[in-house]
């Protein structure tokens, strides 16, 4: 017995470790336990606090975590020397410390492409939302406002004949640009770092930062946050766009200065906007771009779909299993 008992825990020891910091879609969770490792999760839909985080990831060979959860040196040093790997059930990775993970030889697990389609999706969806004010249509039926049938009342601008500006054409821009134009926009214009040959395939045409900002009647963010993006649109550039322009942002929360942004609609410098990203997540209710009818705010959606997100927890779970297993990942990312 006592052999038994000691086998058994060896085994035990052998078997990789695994820290959730939340409940996830099952198909990832499912792939974890296929591969017989020891699954700790906080079992909430809430996040999990920083302390928990902490004494959750101790001795665990890997993380599996999310773009809300913060991965500072603190918590990588907690877990242990014996931490492998890191995976993230997201696009974005400025969450985690990839200077400490590199420095210890960590490798770091996330999800492209995945969500791509359905980000695109929900980027038409909030601009139509905002630009025919469906959000200001609905509450005004539920409160009485609608009353009769009035040729001014609630209208707002449409996408034909408009031109839209794309900034950063990456994957879920070329995808956002592919579901415009059907629509029967005039002209679809983008801006980045340079040119893209993959353009052509919607007929964009590159344009500079400047020049986008001034002709474009539905302004669209795709862009990563980095350094040359933070707090990108501000009064400045606010105030160079259209009185009547739409501002639309699927990427990031922080490429936007958010009290610029409230002056800019407040005052109507702007003419509306939609956002799926916010600073911080979730807004605080009595924040005041809120109180804006003039403003369309959702809960980071973006990738809300059910085969997306499950198809993002498999992925994640992937790089975590071939990590423990020394092989190849699926989706690694290469660390400054």
């Amino acid at each position: 017995m006592r052999l038994a008992s000691a086998l058994f825990h060896a085994a035990s020891r052998a078997m990789p470790s695994v820290y959730i910091t939340r409940r996830v879609p099952p198909r990832g969770l499912s792939l974890l336990q296929q591969r017989q490792m020891q699954i700790s999760q906080w079992d909430s839909d809430a996040p999990v606090p920083q302390d928990e985080l902490m004494k959750g990831v101790v001795g665990k060979d890997a993380l599996f975590c999310l773009l809300t959860d913060k991965i500072d040196k603190n918590v990588i040093q907690a877990a242990g020397p014996q931490l492998k790997v890191i995976g993230t059930m997201s696009v974005g990775y400025e969450h985690i410390d990839l200077a400490e993970c590199k420095s210890r030889g960590i490798i770091v697990g996330y999800t492209p492409d995945v969500l791509t389609d359905a980000t695109a999706e929900l980027t038409v969806a909030l601009l139509l939302a905002t630009s025919r004010r469906i959000v200001e249509g609905a509450a005004a039926v539920k409160s009485g406002e609608w009353s009769t049938w009035a040729p001014l009342w609630m209208c707002g601008p449409g996408l034909h004949g408009a031109t839209v500006g794309v900034v950063g054409l990456g994957r879920i821009g070329m995808a956002t640009a592919r579901r415009l134009r059907p629509f029967g926009i005039q002209r679809l214009i983008y801006t980045g770092r340079s040119e893209k040959a993959e353009a052509k395939e919607v007929d964009a045409e590159f344009v500079s930062f400047e020049a986008l900002l001034q002709q474009s009647d539905f302004v669209i963010a795709t862009c990563p946050l980095n350094e040359q993006t933070k707090g990108l649109f501000n009064m400045k550039t606010f105030s160079q766009m259209k009185r009547s322009a739409i501002f639309i942002n699927s990427s990031r929360g922080g490429v936007v200065d958010q009290d610029d942004l409230y002056t800019a609609l407040n005052t109507r410098l702007i003419g509306a906007a939609g956002l799926d990203v916010t600073v911080p997540e979730p807004l605080p209710p009595s924040h005041p771009l809120l109180s804006l009818a003039n403003c369309v705010v959702l809960p980071h959606i973006g990738s809300a779909n059910n085969e997306t997100r499950n198809t993002m927890s498999a992925l994640t779970a992937q790089n975590i299993i071939a990590a423990v297993d020394g092989k190849a990942l699926p989706a690694q990312l290469t660390l400054p």
